[in-house]
């Protein structure tokens, strides 16, 4: 199992670019499926979930080209609807979290989809109730078959468009709903869709296909169905998530940071989010500067109350960053009650900064206070194992500032989501090495 080995105490300088997003790419290189047309994807990421997915679509049967790093042309013209209907891909798209996002175009070009528990982080139950109940509105039959742990979605023809309102405003339940009913007869009213960038651009994606959605930003998205699809080109959005891993990083090590090409209008609430906690970042055109500060002093509420951070549907924060933002508030002055509402396992890995010295109550699987250091305790190195991508990348950035050496275990899952992340972050000055 391969480790990060960390020397701590360096400070970061330069410029770094994000990635393209990863949420965003498992949603449209799953749609390329709805066509027998070629498709274009560019700035893919190249991390260890879409190689995990562009993998899964090539044993489909779908061509894939890749033209240079981060730009491929897919060809779904002669899908295998035989191994999709097998066992060895059923286990295959158990262990894949992404895959979830082939069942809504399966069912909707081909008519018979498999929709097994998906693997992915361990950060407590993550609900499929809301992909499954919108396709089983638009027409589709769904049985579970135990044997094989996963649901099967069939439709004898094309679904038919309906009304739903969504029981919880899910980003990839939202998509794949959406991508069921493209194809469908009729229009399909979502009503409490997510709006997340990654939706839009999928929306985007799919109407230069030949779809016809409309209310694209809101959270009613009406989809008009057609009879079918023809190819595209399309350009991946940056990863909001790593714009706000590097703020962080930036703050946490006290460094000047240039942070390119972050497309600053799809941000929402992020940059104010960091400014909450003292981080004086700027908007330059398209690039955000963070600059070096001594010290990061976190606001209050008008009323004198504790700041809190909480997770919320677009346009409220992201509960990815959420991880990120606890590590920050550890070095910065004042306290801050850390409110994560989605996943209830997710704050669990503050004993590990705990044990590096921080300031944290962890008050119940869901809210963490965080009393901050001001930077006149450094934390210390330690030993950790990384749980999942957001906690994973979260120790990183506890490890870069502490005094000492640290170790992370199990960085799989920080390469799952973040690509070539120690080599990004050395050339800004880290001393990050990679062992197997």
């Amino acid at each position: 199992m391969a480790r990060f080995i960390i020397e701590g105490g360096h400070k970061l300088s330069g410029e770094i670019t994000p990635q393209g997003a990863k949420n965003e790419a498992l949603e449209v290189i799953s749609a390329v499926l709805l066509t027998a047309e070629p498709v274009r994807i560019d700035n893919v990421p190249e991390i260890l979930d879409v190689r995990n997915l562009i993998d899964l679509l090539r044993g489909m049967g779908v061509k894939v080209i890749r033209h240079s790093k981060g730009s491929y042309t897919f060809i779904a013209d002669e899908v295998d609807t035989s191994y999709t209907d097998s066992e060895q891909f059923v286990r295959k798209c158990a262990a894949l979290r992404g895959s979830v996002m082939t069942a809504g175009p399966l069912l909707s070009r081909f008519g018979r989809a498999w929709f097994p528990k998906p693997g992915g982080d361990k950060i407590g139950r993550r609900r499929v109730d809301t992909h499954i109940d919108g396709m089983v509105a638009l027409g589709a039959k769904m049985d579970y078959d135990s044997s094989r742990r996963a649901f099967l979605l069939e439709s004898a023809g094309r679904l038919t468009g309906r009304y739903m309102l969504l029981e919880e405003a899910s980003v990839t339940g939202t998509a794949n709903i959406v991508m069921a009913a493209v194809l469908g007869r009729g229009t399909t009213t979502i009503y409490n869709a997510a709006c997340e960038p990654y939706i839009q651009q999928l929306c985007k994606m799919l109407n230069r296909m030949g779809a016809f959605i409309d209310g694209v930003g809101s959270n009613l998205l009406r989809i008009h169905g057609v009879e079918t699809l023809h190819g595209t080109t399309h350009r991946i959005l940056p990863d909001m998530i790593e714009v706000g891993s590097f703020i962080g990083m930036a703050a946490i090590n006290r460094s000047p940071l240039l942070i390119k090409n972050v497309s600053y209008l799809d941000l929402g609430i992020i940059p104010d989010q960091f400014r909450r906690l003292g981080v004086n970042l700027e908007q330059r055109g398209d690039d955000i500067w963070v600059p070096e500060q001594e010290s990061y002093e976190i606001e209050s509420f008008l009323d004198g109350s504790i700041m809190t951070l909480a997770d919320a549907p677009w346009p409220g924060l992201t509960p990815d960053l959420l991880s990120v933002m606890l590590v920050v508030a550890t070095q910065c002055k004042g306290s801050v009650l850390i409110h994560q509402k989605m996943f209830e396992s997710r704050l669990f890995f503050v004993d590990k900064l705990i044990d590096m010295g921080a300031q944290i109550i962890l008050c119940d699987p869901h809210r963490a206070v965080v009393i901050g250091h001001d930077h006149r305790i450094t934390l210390k190195a330690s030993r950790m194992v990384s749980p999942d991508i957001r906690a994973g990348i979260a120790m990183l950035l506890a490890a870069m500032s502490a005094r000492g050496t640290s170790v992370i275990e199990n960085i799989d899952q920080i390469d799952r989501g973040y690509e070539d992340i120690d080599i990004r972050l050395n050339a800004l000055g880290a001393h990050i090495t990679r062992e197997q």
